[in-house]
């Protein structure tokens, strides 16, 4: 891992024990993905009957977009050193001293597209709660889950014990999941019926003057989002109770 991975050992009690930031490419997918967005929307904010409002909050969203992805992947990192775990993302950091950390875990991620990544690494508190550590997956290693490895070794040196199940944090780590897994489904239909509106935009862009772009791009999908997050926490709260 030492080929990815920046720092100096932290044998001498403050130094880098680890860093990770961006150090290779993108996929090619990705920004072909996001290209194809960028060309379609800015295509639509420029037709001849005018800029209303409607093609301005759509022109705000595809801006933040793209705004945060390149925040992040300029600014984001994560850093291992004697006293903790520092990340730091688009807008916000947080650091952790050790005896707040309860795990690090990598988890590959479920029917990810060719071009996207397919193992995440995050870093699990005493509370159970779940953050992912930027650049550490398999974009940036390739070993992610013998990094984790690495990570739990300084963690056990810094924290004087090695890591051990608490059933108390696993609790709150399941319930976390089943709440975590309604969200990330209401998304992922979401993003079919998005897909759908898209396709469906695009076909009257070509037949007609005037698309319902606010409507097919954001109200339709937003509704969607809403009614899918409240049906999915609803059967996860039960399941996560029966368990």
């Amino acid at each position: 891992m030492s080929g990815d991975v920046g720092g100096h050992g932290g044998h001498g009690g403050g130094g880098i024990e680890r860093e990770y930031r961006k150090r290779r490419k993108a996929p090619r997918g990705q920004l072909l993905y996001l290209g194809g967005m960028t060309v379609f929307c800015l295509s639509q904010l420029v037709r001849p009957s005018g800029f209303d409002w409607a093609r301005a909050v759509l022109l705000a969203i595809l801006v933040a977009v793209l705004a945060r992805w390149i925040v992040y992947t300029r600014r984001g990192h994560t850093l291992v050193d004697s006293h903790g775990v520092s990340v730091r993302g688009a807008l916000i950091e947080r650091r952790w001293a050790w005896p707040d950390i309860y795990d690090f875990r990598a988890q590959p991620v479920p029917k990810a597209p060719a071009y996207g990544r397919k193992w995440l690494v995050f870093l699990y508190d005493t509370e159970g709660r779940r953050f992912l550590l930027p650049h550490v997956d398999d974009w940036q290693l390739d070993d992610p889950p013998a990094e984790v490895d690495d990570l739990r070794a300084v963690a056990a040196r810094y924290r004087g014990t090695d890591w051990e199940p608490r059933p108390a944090t696993e609790a709150h780590i399941l319930r976390r999941t089943g709440h975590r897994k309604a969200w990330e489904r209401a998304s992922v239909g979401t993003l079919f019926v998005f897909l759908g509106t898209f396709l469906l935009c695009l076909a009257l862009a070509i037949t007609t003057d005037d698309p319902p772009i606010l409507l097919l791009l954001l109200w339709i999908p937003l509704a969607a989002f809403a009614l899918l997050a409240a049906f999915l926490h609803w059967r996860c709260a039960r399941t996560v109770a029966n368990a």
